[in-house]
Order: structure tokens, then sequence, then C-alpha cells
């Protein structure tokens, strides 16, 4: 049994790893963090896991946690994880972070969330999507991904790989639970319902990791854009990538649909579908469903993912699994809701 701590237990992400958690036949949640809520149920903060968990949040050194768990997920906000990793590290726990603190490098990091890195690390961390990165399962530190990046990466690249593109657009329109479970402006309910806001249309912070992962699997890959929107939606991303192909590389939608379902053999949780996703397809799984379309010199890859699962939660348990050397798919083949 795999002894697990969730550091940051009380926020969106946190509630759906103990959610998922709870269901996996090889995983034990030892301990759920919370500074703010140490001595308070967990169910009292998650109402809809009643019954089935019985912990309280606790503030535990991260000693104490390491010394109790064999693996950690840091549901922290940014800036946060920096703080907690290196000793539970060094205590020997194996790691998956949540926050953005060790996906790109540090100095890539400090110029996008204007912080000093207390903990620069470069290269030590594994980017933890496990459709391009396998290196996870011997990791003593995985990375992440953010949400959006996601989305965005697995629906461009096999033509990517194939180094068939010449422009990469990101348009990904996102679920209000993409912004946290503290309200803002972009999930405040009268600005989002029968709305939909465009935001950071140039300069989202989470461009950089598709443009570094998108970047390993074609260096010559130059022009890589992403717009960001948040739709009355509570869960899921839905992204539509135009991609913009080099001259005679448009080999036809057969073939370039063939090209998707190669590249992805194998891998579980992407769906290549003869036909365009939605999120509804997706809701409440750890699935990335990808359709697309072609004309002339424009591939258009839509992909859908439910933000909280796939996107978060789900993709860390999907690392774990790996890690732990258990199926990849262990406790993650829930069905998507539907309606």
């Amino acid at each position: 049994m795999i002894e697990i701590g969730i550091i940051g237990g009380s926020g969106y992400t946190g509630s759906e790893l103990t959610r998922l958690l709870i269901g996996h036949p090889e995983a034990h949640i030892k301990i759920i963090t919370s500074r703010r809520l140490s001595g308070t149920p967990v169910t009292d903060r998650n109402k809809h896991l009643a019954g089935l968990i019985d912990l309280d949040f606790t503030n535990p050194s991260p000693q104490e946690i390491a010394d109790a768990c064999d693996i950690v997920f840091t549901a922290v906000p940014h800036g946060a994880a920096m703080e907690i990793v290196p000793e539970l590290l060094d205590c020997g726990t194996r790691v998956i972070d949540l926050s953005a603190d060790y996906r790109l490098p540090v100095q890539i990091f400090e110029a996008i969330y204007a912080r000093t890195h207390t903990d620069p690390r470069d290269g030590k961390a594994v980017f933890g999507l496990p459709e391009l990165h396998p290196e996870v399962a011997v990791a003593a530190l995985v990375a992440n991904p953010g949400c959006y990046p996601t989305g965005a990466i697995l629906s461009a690249a096999p033509l990517t790989n194939s180094g068939s593109i010449e422009y990469a657009i990101f348009d990904s329109k996102s679920g209000i639970s993409g912004a946290g479970a503290d309200p803002s402006d972009t999930s405040h309910y009268p600005n989002l319902a029968e709305n939909v806001l465009a935001y950071k249309i140039t300069s989202h912070r989470h461009l950089p990791e598709i443009v570094q992962e998108l970047s390993r699997l074609d260096r010559s890959l130059a022009h890589i854009h992403f717009t960001p929107h948040v739709v009355p939606a509570i869960r899921g991303i839905l992204t539509t990538a135009h991609l913009i192909l080099r001259d005679g590389h448009n080999s036809g939608y057969d073939a370039i649909l063939e090209l998707y379902r190669e590249f992805y053999r194998g891998k579980p949780f992407v769906r290549v579908r003869d036909g365009i996703p939605s999120l509804a397809d997706v809701r409440g799984s750890n699935f990335c469903d990808i359709g697309l379309g072609c004309e002339e010199n424009r591939v258009v890859v839509v992909s859908a993912i439910d933000n909280l699962v796939k996107g978060a939660s789900g993709q860390a348990i999907q690392n774990m699994n790996l890690i732990a050397g258990v199926s990849e798919t262990c406790g993650l083949l829930t069905p998507p809701l539907s309606p």
C-alpha cells in the first residue's frame, strides 16, 4: 500500500486528490494538511466526501510528513512549494508538486512569476506529462503541468514531433474552477453568467510551459501563441489548436488522424476521436479527448480535458502510479459523467 500525504488539502486540487485517492486500491491517505483548518474534519470542508474518509486536517512538519508517507502531493499556491519540497526530498520521500514552482527553468520562472526562487534545482524535476515523459517513473520530484498546457501540448504534440508545424495558435476555454476556490473577477458568478471572458490574451503565465514542451519536440518551432478564456462552466478546458503547416506537410485527414492514433498508441488516457470532442465527453475523468479537421495548410485540433482531473489531480495520480510501479490507470478509470 502506498502511504500518501497531501499538503494543502482544502483547495480544489487537494479536494480532488482526496476524492480520487479514496477509491484507489493501492493508495492510503495518511495525512491531509491545512494550516488554516488544522484540527477540522476533512469532511467539514468537503461535505461530498462524508462517510468516505475519517481524517482531520493537520499541520505537521515536513519531517513528520516524510516519515509517514511514501509519496507526497504539494497542492499549495505558487511560491509555497519551494519552501517545503527541499526538506521532503532530503528526508527521502518522493514529491509530486501541483504548483508552478518546478515546471520551468529558474530564470524563466522568476521572470514569469515575479518572485525569487529559493530552491533552484534546474533539471532536477521531471515535467509530469506522462504521455511525453515516461521518465516520471524514476523521478524523485515531479512537476505536474498546468491545466492549460496539458490540453494544448497534447493537442499539438504528434504534428510537432513530425516537424510539420510552422505556427501554432492555441485558443482555450476554461471552466471557472480553474481560477481556484477563492473568488475573483474571473470567477464571480455575475461576471461569468451568460458571458465569456478573454484575459491575458498574449501574456498568460502558462505559455512558457507550452513553448518549453513543444520546442523540446521540434527545436525549429518558433511561433507559438496562446489566448485563454473563462466560460460559465464549472469544469473543463476545451482547446482549439490552429496548426499552420509547413509547405507540403498536409497529408490529408486520414493520414493525420492515423499519425495521432499511432503517437498515442499505448497511452490509455488520450482518446483520439473521429469527430470533435466536447467538455461533456470528459467531465470527471482523466481522459484527454482529441479530434481534428484539415484544410489546405491548416490543421485544427480540438482537445477536451477536465481541468481538475487530467489538468491537475488526476494527472498527479497518474504520475504517482508510474512512480509506485502500479498500473498507470490504477484508480483512474472512472467513466466521464454524462449528462
